[in-house]
C-alpha cells in the first residue's frame, strides 16, 4: 500500500513511539501530536490493484444456521470481507470498522446499479456465543434479502472450523483470559477489511490507517471498471 503514501518519514515518529516505556510516552504526549500520513486517492480506474492472494475457502454458517462454502459470499460480486463479534465494544476497532462500512453501503446505496455488484461479509470470531440466530439479530435490516447491496452476517459451527480461515487470511485473534487463566468472552484481534474481486481474489486489504471511505470507495470502482473492460 505503499501508493497510498504522501510523505512516508511521517510515519517514523510512530514507529519510534512504538516500543516505548511509560515514561517516554508521557514525555512524547507534551509533544505536539504527529499527524497520520495523508493519503493520496486516485481518480478509479487510473491504478491498478495487484491480486494478493486466493480467497479464502472453508464452511461457514448463515443466518439460519445453515452450512455454506465461505466462497457463496466472496465470489460473483465485488466483496468487503471482515471478522469480528457482536459484543466488541473497542471503538477503534469493530465498532469503528461497522460505522466504515454502514457509511461505504449508504453511499454505494445511491447508485443502485452499483450497490448490486458489491457484497459485504461479515464473520464472527466467536461462534460459541455469536450464534446464527445471534448474527440475524445483529445485522437486522441489513442483511435483508431484498437489499440491492446483500450484506451477510455470518459465523461457523466451532473455531476449529473458523481457524483455517484466519490463517488463510492473515487474520490473528486470541480470547483473553481472566485472572484464573480462564477465557472470557473478550478477544484480541486485529482491525482488518479484505477487498476481494468478482473471483474471489484478495486485491487489497486495509488496516485501521486505511479505513477511509472515499479511498475504499475508489478502490471497489477500480475493481468494477476493470471487470468491465475484461467483458
Amino acid at each position: 500500500m505503499w501508493r497510498r503514501y504522501v510523505d512516508i518519514w511521517a510515519l517514523l515518529p510512530l514507529l519510534l513511539l512504538s516500543g516505548t516505556d511509560g515514561a517516554r510516552l508521557a514525555g512524547a504526549a507534551q509533544r505536539p501530536a504527529v499527524l497520520p500520513p495523508q493519503l493520496i486517492v486516485p481518480a478509479a480506474g487510473s491504478y491498478h490493484l495487484p491480486v494478493i492472494q486466493q480467497g479464502p475457502r472453508g464452511t461457514v454458517l448463515d443466518s439460519d444456521g445453515r452450512d455454506r462454502p465461505l466462497e457463496r459470499y466472496t465470489t460473483g460480486r465485488v466483496t468487503l470481507l471482515n471478522f469480528m463479534y457482536t459484543y466488541c465494544s473497542d471503538p477503534s476497532a469493530c465498532p469503528a470498522l461497522f460505522s466504515t462500512l454502514h457509511g461505504l453501503r449508504e453511499r454505494l446505496l445511491n447508485t443502485p446499479a452499483m450497490a448490486r455488484q458489491v457484497q459485504f461479509a461479515s464473520v464472527s470470531f466467536d461462534p460459541l456465543n455469536d450464534t446464527p440466530e445471534a448474527m440475524r439479530l445483529y445485522g437486522g435490516a441489513l442483511g435483508s434479502a431484498g437489499q440491492p447491496l446483500r450484506w451477510h452476517f455470518l459465523t461457523s459451527r466451532s473455531v476449529e472450523k473458523l481457524q483455517p480461515i484466519l490463517d488463510d487470511l492473515g487474520q490473528s485473534t486470541s480470547v483473553q483470559l481472566d485472572a484464573q487463566g480462564k477465557p472470557t468472552r473478550l478477544y484480541y484481534h486485529q482491525v482488518k477489511l479484505f477487498l476481494l474481486d468478482r473471483q474471489g481474489r484478495v486485491r487489497e486489504i486495509y488496516s485501521p490507517a486505511f479505513l477511509q471511505p472515499e479511498l475504499i470507495y475508489r478502490d471497489i470502482q477500480t475493481l468494477l471498471l476493470e471487470a468491465d473492460a475484461g467483458r
